[in-house]
């Protein structure tokens, strides 16, 4: 359990009696009667409402409140990283973003369409988009840490995201809010203020029938763009052209957050019939971002000075659509107690690219582009029965259920200025998102099918024993079975030992068996090439040794212990190791003369110089720790909330799969798994991770202050010749405060800042910088935005 900071939206509630701390049920992780956090035998984290809304996270994005507040979670902000700048994905033990399932009301979310390959964490991944989901609609956040796919099947390896929708059935309450960075950037010299954000949300609740209730709302969001880009030192593979070097010492790129207005719509609901509930829930969003490339200069083979005489800095577009409803019905079936629901989700991202060219096509090449479409298609029918019997004097509780699901996922060409190849011998392409051409199109779908099988045990009042099992068949690769044995013993009704044992599965994504883009990547010393990802299908993947893509398989195991030894005060420590098998990344980018030579003498390799493509190349281990203490006592006429949590996640490689014979005949150097890739999976992300919360609540007021802290991170790159410069940079931490004052019985106000005392990540080294014009690197979760400062004021009738 954790509930490190407590500052509503709504008016101020009354405080809880002193001392009196309400138990905090779980339903995560298990299909059998909810738990409270301290006696579930798999550890949960409980972000509610409060919690949430307090975050101070940028845009109201509920991805980066979920970041800031659970311990092994983290949510970095991308920047120059193609649609990663978009869509982006959180790590939850230092796994990949693919590898956690996100639920909402207990219900599978579908993942975003867009496979993000140019990101550095979670690269090769498409996770689900947690900003799709309003943060005004949500009731609370359960994050299990533990493998759960004998309950929930695929994508459970490193645990489970819940997010419980709005459920009031009455009021109305409507939130706004306005912030901006106001950050000194040491490497220009100057103080900016920037991403001003402006967020509106609103929502209504009214009662149906007798006990039913439908709840609508709506969020929306416009946060501007930041850019931390330093001045530019020229690359020296430019040419050096009096134009070209005219701009040495200016802020030529752009590196921070897109620019992204998003609207989302959600609902509710539950109504009494025919003896049971019928029941649904949706979400909608529309968002449009703005994201940023390379500069591209005045004298090039890929810019007409007729069209612009200074360079440019193509901008990169992105729409995404995304939509999921559900239906159900629960009632009494004879002894049982049963759910069947229907749900139905789809993605689709349209990527692009503004203030733009194809110098190929000369000057008739439009400035903006549509590069190409991404949809994913998820409907899952779930059937659900649970009862309780008992066996002599054994309670027993049996879950049991059946679940179909069908997938489908999509690529469309790009509009054909997007990839066509024009007279002149110049570029070829939109410059910044080179567009699919109809060749790259793909249509590909599977059926799945599962069932599985629950029991809960209590053999004495202290033990409680939980095992599961599922059965899965896939259309395309085949059959699984996975399965857990969990338990919890109170030697005393304060202490409780905890442990779990189980095996998970994750199956290919439809997209990483189908998806292909056209990218700029760094090339032999440092210079760009056209890189291509290939489906493993292709034609020129298999000539590499590329192969099909099998399941990961798991195997997580953890033990802890929860503990209350004083009223008010909750302690819990959880160890825990994950082995996976058959790990899917994206191989190393194959570069150099010999390579691009042999994919251009291929059909459909014309002008690639680089290629990559997913493969089943890794096994590798995670160990850790999890540590969460809480304590609310009376203080001051109030309540006094005291939170500490520490995570701490390692990833090694422990085996390696052997370079295609393919590859090597190329050049004897290439290996399936680069120094990227590897520093991808084993450093790229914090190893730890520490949360300091103090929240004080009386009759009109709330004040809040939290520290959080951030391990250190690596960088890699491989720029070819044996080049692969390496940077550490340091730990990192970041002060947050926030205010609230109920000045009416209706009205809030609240008040905040966000990394308070302006703290950034150390400088990038002159090897990795590129040329003065990046000088942070993304990869730490405190950011390259600087402090924020924030206010909000919230009516609630």
């Amino acid at each position: 359990m954790l509930s490190l900071a407590l500052v509503a939206l709504a008016p101020l509630p009354p405080p809880q009696e002193p001392g009196i701390a309400l138990p905090e049920v779980v339903v995560t992780g298990t299909r059998l009667p909810s738990r409270t956090a301290t006696e579930s035998p798999v550890p949960v984290d409980v972000l509610s409402r409060q919690d949430l809304l307090s975050a101070g996270a940028m845009g109201g994005e509920l991805g980066q409140a979920v970041g800031v507040l659970a311990p092994s979670f983290n949510f970095p902000r991308q920047s120059n990283s193609g649609t990663s700048d978009h869509i982006r994905a959180g790590q939850l033990r230092g796994l990949s973003p693919d590898q956690t399932l996100v639920l909402v009301n207990g219900r599978r979310r579908h993942p975003s369409a867009i496979v993000n390959t140019e990101t550095k964490v979670g690269r090769g991944t498409a996770a689900v988009d947690l900003n799709t989901i309003p943060l005004g609609a949500v009731s609370r956040v359960e994050v299990l840490r533990d493998g759960a796919g004998a309950a929930y099947g695929s994508d459970a390896i490193a645990g489970v995201i819940n997010v419980i929708l709005d459920d009031r059935p009455s009021g109305f309450e409507i939130s706004t809010s306005y912030g901006f960075h106001r950050t000194d950037v040491e490497p220009i010299d100057q103080t900016l203020t920037d991403g001003e954000t402006f967020t509106l949300s609103a929502s209504g609740g009214m009662a149906l029938g007798d006990g039913g209730f439908l709840r609508v709302g709506v969020d929306y969001r416009d946060r501007k763009a930041t850019n931390r880009a330093g001045f530019d030192q020229i690359p020296f593979f430019i040419p050096a052209t009096p134009a070209n070097l005219a701009l040495a010492g200016q802020r030529n790129y752009a590196e921070g957050d897109p620019a992204v207005e998003a609207l989302g719509l959600w609902f509710s609901a539950a109504v009494p019939l025919a003896g049971g509930e019928l029941y649904g829930f949706g979400t909608a969003g529309h968002s449009d971002t703005e994201g940023a490339t390379f500069f591209r200069y005045p004298d090039g083979a890929d810019n007409l000075t007729a069209i612009y005489p200074q360079g440019f800095l193509p901008i990169t577009t992105g729409e995404d659509d995304d939509l999921a409803l559900t239906a159900g019905w629960r009632a009494p079936l004879g002894a049982w107690r049963s759910d069947v629901s229907l749900t139905w989700g789809r993605n689709a991202f349209t990527y692009g690219v503004r203030n733009s060219l194809n110098a190929s096509l000369g000057t008739a090449t439009p400035r903006a582009f549509r590069s190409g479409t991404y949809v994913f298609d998820q409907t899952s029918t779930n059937l659900d029965l649970t009862r309780a019997v008992r066996f002599g004097s054994i309670e027993t509780d049996i879950a049991t259920g059946l679940e179909y699901r069908h997938e489908t996922y999509e690529t469309r060409a790009g509009e054909a200025a997007s990839y066509a190849a024009g007279p002149l011998a110049l570029a070829i392409g939109a410059q910044g998102a080179p567009g699919l051409d109809p060749a790259d199109e793909r249509s590909v779908s599977r059926d799945v099918g599962g069932a599985y099988l629950e029991l809960g045990l209590r053999p004495t009042e202290r033990l409680l024993i939980e095992g599961a099992v599922r059965a899965e068949t896939y259309s395309d690769f085949g059959e699984t079975l996975t399965g857990k044995l969990a338990g919890s013993y109170a030697v005393t009704p304060a202490l409780h030992l905890r442990g779990a044992v189980s095996n998970s599965v994750r199956a290919p994504f439809l997209g990483q068996t189908a998806f292909t883009d056209r990218t700029v990547n760094f090339g032999v010393g440092g210079t760009l090439a056209s890189t291509r990802t290939l489906p493993v299908s292709d034609p020129i993947a298999r000539s590499l040794g590329a192969g099909d893509l099998r399941e990961e398989r798991a195997f997580n195991l953890s033990g802890g212990v929860t503990a209350e030894p004083v009223a008010g005060l909750t302690l819990s420590l959880d160890a825990f190791r994950i082995q996976v098998d058959d790990r899917i990344t994206l191989s190393d980018r194959f570069f150099g003369p010999a390579l691009e030579a042999f994919v251009q003498a291929q059909p459909g390799g014309a002008g690639i110089q680089s290629v990559r493509f997913f493969t089943n190349a890794v096994d590798t281990e995670t160990i850790g720790i999890d540590a969460v203490a809480q304590w609310r006592i009376p203080f001051s006429a109030g309540q006094l909330t005291l939170g500490a949590a520490y995570s701490y996640a390692e990833t090694e490689i422990t085996d390696r799969r052997a370079t295609p014979a393919a590859l090597l005949a190329l050049d004897p150097a290439f290996t399936l798994i680069g120094v990227e890739e590897i520093n991808t999976l084993e450093e790229a992300a914090p190893r730890w991770k520490a949360l300091v919360s103090a929240e004080w609540t009386a009759d009109r007021y709330r004040l809040l202050g939290r520290l959080n802290g951030y391990g250190s991170t690596v960088r890699v790159f491989n720029f070819g010749g044996g080049f692969e410069p390496r940077q550490r940079y340091g730990a990192e931490t970041s002060v947050d405060i926030e205010a609230a004052f109920d000045v009416t019985g209706t009205l809030t106000w609240t008040a905040g800042v966000s990394n308070l005392l302006d703290n950034y990540p150390d400088r990038s080294d002159p090897a990795i910088n590129y040329f003065g014009n990046l000088p942070y690197d993304i990869l730490s979760p405190v950011g390259i935005n600087g402090r924020y400062l924030y206010t909000r004021l919230t009516a609630r009738f």
